[in-house]
């Protein structure tokens, strides 16, 4: 459980302070309601290149990093569909260091054509490298199309196409950055050795005089009822075959999360896991195999993937994984089973408390999602299903309707039957 107070600003700025003076330490949080799936479809990736030019100074401060570096501290970023999320750890004593970085981009990034121009090719070069040019780096390029139609999830992060960040002006860029980096679109946590009447009388220091942006209404696409399986086969330069099916699953606040999750558990996580004991260990018809949610806030993908054994052909691992999910629509799950996957994710939540860095981006995620308090209520969420829920939410996901399938081959024909 992580004890927190909450307060907001009157321009909107939504601040918690999770107080642990057990460490020396401070994090600084600040999370931003953006992410890929606010961008307009002729012009994706800006998200993602916010995440670079928030880095590339300020009107008053020219270097992000230098004066965060000379007391002690060290930051970084990322962007996702939903969220894009800053953090830095600095010593307690020179909190107020972190509040004059992160006030004075969120009131005044520096849009110089120089700045734009280095992290556009920043990007690029992060576009190649990861997406084009790394063996199944392409992959999300091609299932979400595949899998999204009208929702804006349909494409990745990094974007689309390289051509949008190539073509990004500045008149764009500075219009992304009004409307969706002001405080009311923003949740700051401070954690760690501080003292809540402290990060108060900074905040109105520092973030105060900063003027509310617009309200934000999405009125974001519906992706529509899947009603028939999709297929598409690629090729490409890669050491095997490989196989990813993706299924289309309730969002983040649905009551059926938390069940979708264990499900992807009960499937897929650790040695002793289904897919892992039928599809590796028993019958070498799988090298690797994994199952996972997106996680996304609104509807997402369940998506199971895997790489075949040498000598077994991309048909006859499909149909090895469709036996398991149609196995597990059958049967009820073992009492026994079901709670060593509730242990594993309670651990795991449970070890993201130790960590104020962790306890800092959970709060501000949990808080944009909904309310911080929410996290506290997880572990229970999780302890609450049950077999026939597991049933239920495995009858609803695995539907060839329901599904969407990359078969992705080597051109070098290394899987055989």
């Amino acid at each position: 459980m992580i004890n927190f107070k909450r307060f907001k600003l009157d321009n909107g700025l939504t601040v918690l302070v999770h107080e642990d003076h057990n460490t020396a330490m401070a994090v600084v949080n600040i999370l931003y309601k953006v992410g890929a799936r606010d961008e307009s479809p002729d012009q994706t990736g800006f998200a993602h290149l916010f995440e670079h030019l928030m880095f590339g100074g300020s009107v008053n401060i020219p270097s992000y990093d230098a004066p965060l570096q000379l007391v002690g501290g060290e930051n970084n970023a990322f962007t996702s569909n939903d969220i894009t999320n800053y953090y830095l750890t600095l010593p307690a004593n020179n909190l107020e260091t972190a509040f004059w970085l992160e006030s004075d981009r969120m009131l005044s990034l520096a849009f110089s054509e120089k700045s734009l121009d280095v992290q556009r090719q920043v990007v690029i070069e992060e576009f190649k490298q990861r997406y084009l040019n790394q063996p199944y780096g392409d992959v999300w390029l091609k299932l979400r199309p595949l899998a999204y139609k009208e929702h804006p999830y349909r494409w990745a992060t990094i974007g689309k196409e390289i051509s949008h960040i190539e073509e990004a002006q500045m008149d764009d860029v500075k219009r992304f950055f009004t409307k969706y980096y002001s405080p009311n679109n923003a949740v700051m946590v401070v954690a760690g050795d501080v003292d809540f009447e402290e990060v108060k009388r900074l905040s109105e220091k520092w973030f105060g005089d900063i003027a509310s942006g617009e309200e934000i209404v999405r009125n974001l696409s519906v992706e529509p009822k899947q009603t028939e399986s999709r297929r598409e086969i690629a090729e490409a330069d890669v050491p095997v075959d490989s196989i990813y099916i993706a299924f289309h699953g309730p969002d983040r606040l649905s009551k059926e999360y938390q069940t979708m999750d264990l499900l992807s558990d009960i499937l897929s996580r650790g040695s002793s896991s289904r897919l892992y004991r039928a599809l590796v260990k028993n019958e070498p018809i799988f090298s690797e195999i994994n199952a996972y949610l997106m996680g996304s806030i609104d509807p997402n993908l369940f998506v199971v993937e895997g790489k075949p054994s040498n000598g077994v052909s991309l048909e006859k691992a499909e149909a090895a994984i469709w036996e398991q999910l149609e196995r597990i629509k059958a049967e009820f799950v073992e009492e026994e089973e079901l709670q060593k996957v509730k242990n594993k994710i309670e651990s795991t939540l449970l070890f993201s408390e130790l960590s104020i860095l962790d306890k800092a981006m959970n709060l501000a995620y949990y808080e944009a999602l909904s309310s911080a308090e929410d996290y506290n209520k997880e572990v229970a969420k999780y302890d609450e299903v049950d077999a026939k829920q597991i049933k239920e939410v495995a009858n609803m996901l695995f539907v060839k309707e329901n599904s969407s399938t990359l078969l992705y081959k080597s051109n070098g024909g290394s899987n055989v039957e």
